[in-house]
């Protein structure tokens, strides 16, 4: 994918954070988001444009593995290197997994939300994704339900319409990478188990649920990365207790 950078018109601002910001803007005419990483001013700014080089470039491959693997993301419409941006597709319908779980238990608080077949049914997505992204060797680096959207389906597009009307679309590859190494995976698992204990505490059987699908689904060494992320967890777990 080549430059973009005549399509940097900024349209309006949706989030900004400490890597960069993201902004509907357009490419070649259409409408779209943009993802624009920061130039860092601490560093030197040769490093800082081949880091930033190397980082853009990683999502970009990991947007192309997640396709070759048959898994959701936002349709990546180019990159613009010197100007720092992605150009990817803009999904207004979708929201967060956050924002559909958070609106699950407040329906009912106080309930067990993990016997609602919806929120069963997105466990048994979200450990679908990722059991296939480390079964390919992709490491997504930062796994949270704030990273992961719902966008809706048509009744009828799949089997699971009729409980869950949406597919899921894995976001925000900016920390990804592609390596073999099991406990790299394992760490992936513990940084979303941490997260959803954190965003998600009144669901404390969630996280379980999606290891189940996860092991039906990652093919490729799952019981060592399994026992590296419990080597991660025990790792972590000792970090607190000791402060």
């Amino acid at each position: 994918m080549g430059n973009a950078g005549e399509n940097s018109d900024e349209i309006k601002l949706l989030k900004q954070g400490a890597e960069g910001k993201l902004y509907i803007g357009t490419y070649k005419g259409k409408r779209c988001l943009v993802k624009e990483r920061f130039e860092k001013k601490y560093r030197h700014p040769a490093l800082d444009r081949q880091l930033t080089r190397q980082r853009i470039k990683a999502e970009q491959k990991a947007f192309q593995r997640c396709a070759a693997a048959g898994l959701q993301t936002p349709t990546l419409f180019g990159v613009d290197l010197e100007g720092r941006k992605l150009y990817m597709e803009y999904l207004d319908k979708s929201r967060t997994a956050k924002e559909f779980i958070d609106e699950l238990t407040a329906v009912a608080p106080g309930k067990d939300a993990t016997a609602s077949p919806q929120l069963r049914k997105l466990a048994e997505k979200i450990g679908h994704v990722i059991g296939v992204l480390h079964r390919n060797n992709l490491v997504h680096g930062d796994l949270t339900t704030s990273n992961m959207l719902l966008d809706p389906v048509e009744d009828g597009a799949s089997e699971d319409a009729a409980v869950f009307p949406y597919r899921l679309v894995t976001i925000d590859f900016g920390l990804s990478h592609f390596s073999d190494n099991n406990e790299h995976k394992g760490v992936d698992l513990y940084v979303l188990e941490r997260a959803i204990l954190s965003t998600h505490s009144q669901l404390p059987d969630l996280f379980g649920l999606i290891m189940e699908a996860y092991r039906v689904h990652n093919t490729n060494n799952c019981k060592e990365t399994i026992a590296k992320y419990e080597e991660v967890r025990a790792r972590g777990r000792k970090r607190t207790m000791v402060g």
